[in-house]
């Protein structure tokens, strides 16, 4: 009785086991299938990312160069503009008085053409009158080209455009720090003294 008893529980026992382990596996499949498509996602997540900076790279590449080529372009703007200038810059410097010196011209023709009526001529005045007109032509060229005379006539001393020579008593105490007599003019270029008026001060 006790024998049978024992088979019949190790019968059940031998008949749970199957459907235990069934059940064991039937749990195992869905984590597994978990676990792969996991996976497969973070593998999928890093191809992208692969991608992604691989398109990113591709982009830099493509700027840095389009950089350098610009960087290139503008040395070589910038070399020809600093030739170029040097260039214009000489040629200034060489030829800048070519104007001036064109306008001059004239009055030397005036210069040979009273120098000519003098050998020709005994009427002083004639003369006279001819060197005036010269003059008056040179000066009107130095005004227009921005050189103009420094005043001196009953000027206060001043350093800034007179050049002191000497200094006399003054005969009137009003012109005391004043100019009595200008031994040379004084010229100013375009406001510029380029010659200081050299003048005799009353003291």
């Amino acid at each position: 009785m006790a024998e049978e008893k024992d088979r019949e529980k190790s019968q059940v026992i031998e008949d749970e086991a199957p459907e235990k382990n069934k059940e064991e596996a039937c749990e195992q499949q869905p984590q597994d299938a978990e676990k792969g498509e996991t996976e497969a996602a973070a593998e999928e997540g890093e191809v992208d990312e692969a991608a992604k900076l691989s398109a990113e790279l591709d982009t830099l590449k493509a700027t840095i160069e389009k950089m350098q080529k610009d960087y290139l372009l503008l040395m070589a703007e910038f070399d020809n503009f600093r030739k170029r200038t040097l260039r214009e810059k000489a040629d200034l410097i060489k030829n800048g008085n070519e104007n001036c010196m064109k306008a001059i011209l004239p009055v030397i023709d005036d210069f040979e053409r009273g120098l000519t009526a003098v050998e020709n001529s005994n009427d002083l005045n004639a003369v006279k009158e001819g060197m005036n007109l010269i003059y008056n032509k040179f000066k009107s060229f130095l005004e227009q080209n921005g050189v103009k005379e420094i005043p001196t006539k009953d000027a206060d001393f001043d350093t800034e455009y007179h050049e002191a020579v000497t200094t006399f008593p003054a005969p009137d105490p009003a012109q005391k720090g004043k100019v009595i007599d200008t031994v040379q003019k004084g010229y100013t270029l375009n406001d510029k003294v380029i010659r200081f008026a050299k003048v005799v001060v009353g003291e």
